[in-house]
């Protein structure tokens, strides 16, 4: 069973029959789901999954004090504390009444100071460039069943994606990186006999070719050993996966070399390509490190446009 499908069951059970018996008159302010951290809240959970943190369990969002007091969430996490220990063949585990990190009772303007570092989402430029996407991720994903104050799908709305100039930002500078680090540095690593430094620079253009194809798709990047997973199910450049999948699982002995460039290269020519027609770039060749300029000069705010290009890698 997914962890979301456990989540939904527990809650819809157990949850949802204690909140409106015990708390009516706090259930108009209250929101619940299963969001955050975990292979469950992307749909990429499986029986290794099930080896740790895994669980029937839900995070009941509650508002600030002037709507929910503090004697009234005590009650709330005591009420969450007595629900079932298991369910469905799974057990969950013993925490403190206030919860744990991904599940139990929690102010909505706590779990943003954690993922956020801020209790609102009037994010300035500098947080947007800032915040690993995972964070943004983990405040996106996964799936509410409750919302009846409309805070929690108001915060995933407004968190859904980069603004167009922090994305181009980003992607300018994920695009030079990779240049440098495949177009580039590859080869004159090799030249220099620097064998491991070249298998580097090779990870270096995966890390970045890949962050700049989930900018292109307009979706956040994963927590890095979810990476691969994501980007094959991504709409647009997924059949990138399986071939930096074969960069960085060969070596860079004497057969494999030009191999191994004309592939970057080819990468590099796709990602021009989507550039190209999506009106990204006006450059008009196949250097990846140009097209990033480019992408750079398309931000319309000047205050983000002249920042450094790396300001958002």
């Amino acid at each position: 069973m997914k962890g979301l499908e456990l989540s939904r069951a527990y809650f819809e059970e157990f949850g949802l029959p204690m909140l409106k018996e015990q708390f009516p008159e706090l259930l108009p302010y209250l929101a619940a789901g299963r969001i955050g951290s975990g292979s469950e809240c992307l749909g990429f959970d499986d029986e290794i999954s099930t080896d740790h943190d895994f669980e029937p369990g839900f995070l009941l969002f509650l508002p600030g004090e002037k709507l929910i007091d503090r004697r009234a969430a005590f009650r709330l996490e005591r009420a969450y504390s007595k629900l079932p220990k298991e369910y469905r063949g799974y057990k969950r585990s013993l925490m403190a009444p206030v919860g744990g990190a991904r599940w139990g009772v929690v102010r909505t303007e706590e779990y943003l100071q954690e993922k956020l570092g801020r209790t609102d989402t009037n994010l300035s430029a500098f947080d947007w460039l800032s915040l690993p996407s995972q964070s943004l991720l983990e405040l996106t994903d996964g799936s509410l069943f409750l919302d009846n104050l409309g805070t929690a799908t108001r915060i995933r709305e407004e968190l859904s994606f980069y603004p167009p100039d922090i994305r181009l930002k980003k992607l300018a500078g994920h695009l030079l990186l990779a240049a440098q680090a495949g177009q580039y540095n590859y080869a004159r690593c090799l030249s220099h006999g620097e064998e491991a430094a070249a298998q580097l620079a090779v990870f270096e253009f995966v890390r970045h070719a890949a962050s700049a194809i989930f900018l292109l798709n307009e979706a956040y990047e994963p927590y890095y050993k979810w990476t691969f997973r994501a980007l094959r199910q991504l709409p647009k450049l997924s059949i990138e996966a399986e071939l930096m999948e074969y960069l960085l699982t060969t070596d860079n002995g004497e057969k494999m070399r030009e191999e191994k460039t004309n592939v970057i290269e080819g990468i590099a020519a796709d990602l021009i390509d989507e550039l190209i027609v999506r009106k990204l770039s006006k450059a008009v060749c196949g250097d990846l490190e140009k097209h990033a300029y480019s992408v750079n000069d398309e931000i319309g705010d000047s205050g983000i446009r002249n920042l450094h290009i790396l300001a958002g890698v």
